[in-house]
């Protein structure tokens, strides 16, 4: 058995670490020229501490990855498109990327269904930061499939194992929606956080931002129970909390003054939720969905609105029932 994987970064390789064991041949493609070396040696750039098994390979082209039996998407959200219409040939396909398409508010899943619409897509998400699912730390995700159990089954056993567990949810886009919506969230728990606001306010944040998501969710035709699951709270309560998390330092950067611009150089990784508040939030606005921690991420990130004026906003809302 063949697997491909869309993307050489962080959390791509560690999924290729996932599946080595139970797989023929793993291929990896990138455009980094640096990061298909150091894979051919067994190596990551980013990934310190790691060995890759010789079933692992790079590939600079897409065309192998056309003969794999399961392709895993850990592409960065705006490039997905360009590169699957790029695949003549797809037929399974994993989404590991998290985030939502600008322009269009799709979801990857979607965008590969609308390129290839024989393919099945399934979504893998969850509390799952690349570095420690790459040393085998003990990691649980879930898998969201949208038709068969028994074909979503034969997927999970193939990432499922002592330290990386899978569980299995039918409401993919509830899933999906998870692991995109929560990035948005933690940037705003890394803002309150670089302002010094305190513990306090970061559970605030993340009790009141995992209800925002819960609404979109509903609205978009996932089920409001997922958001409570592994790829809506606990994703949530890892991305918001960890220092290792890239959404969070993004906002953490903004809290203690730095602008986007900056924030995002100094830390020289792709920033999911950056670009998912950037295509959320025209769709709360054209769902009628109401979401002040987003919409002030999107007065920060986007709009560049003062800091201290989105702030003052938000803490002076009027007050409401908990559950309405």
């Amino acid at each position: 058995m063949r697997v491909g994987i869309l993307g050489g970064g962080r959390w791509g390789v560690a999924l290729s670490t996932v599946v080595a064991p139970k797989v023929e041949e793993v291929l990896i493609y990138d455009i980094n020229s640096d990061v298909l070396k150091a894979i051919s040696e067994g190596k990551h750039p980013y990934l310190s501490g790691i060995e890759l098994s010789k079933n692992i390979k790079p590939a600079d082209s897409l065309k192998p990855l056309e003969r794999s039996d399961v392709l895993v998407c850990a592409l960065p959200v705006q490039v997905v498109r360009s590169v699957f219409s790029k695949l003549e040939s797809v037929t399974v396909v994993v989404n590991a990327s998290k985030g939502l398409e600008v322009g269009t508010f799709k979801r990857v899943s979607e965008i590969i269904k609308e390129i290839h619409p024989q393919a099945e897509v399934y979504v893998l998400s969850g509390p799952s930061f690349a570095e420690e699912v790459s040393k085998g730390l003990p990691t649980a995700v879930v898998l969201g499939y949208g038709s068969s159990k028994e074909k979503a089954e034969k997927i999970r056993d193939l990432f499922n194992s002592a330290r990386f567990r899978v569980y299995l949810n039918p409401d993919l886009i509830g899933v999906e929606l998870g692991g995109a919506l929560k990035n948005v969230i933690a940037i705003a728990c890394g803002i309150s956080d670089g302002l010094g606001f305190g513990h306090n306010a970061r559970a605030g944040l993340i009790t009141r931002g995992l209800s925002e998501m819960a609404r979109i969710g509903e609205a978009l035709g996932a089920k409001r129970e997922t958001f409570f699951g592994l790829s809506g709270m606990g994703d949530l309560i890892l991305t918001a909390t960890s220092d290792l998390s890239r959404n969070r330092s993004f906002g953490l950067l903004l809290g203690k003054g730095f602008s986007p611009e900056e924030a995002l150089r100094e830390i020289g990784q792709v920033v999911e939720g950056v670009k998912t508040v950037e295509a959320l939030k025209p769709l709360t606005d054209k769902l009628g969905i109401r979401a002040p921690i987003i919409n002030a991420v999107y007065d920060v990130v986007v709009r560049r609105n003062p800091l201290e004026d989105v702030v003052k906003n938000l803490l002076l809302r009027p007050p409401r029932q908990e559950f309405d």
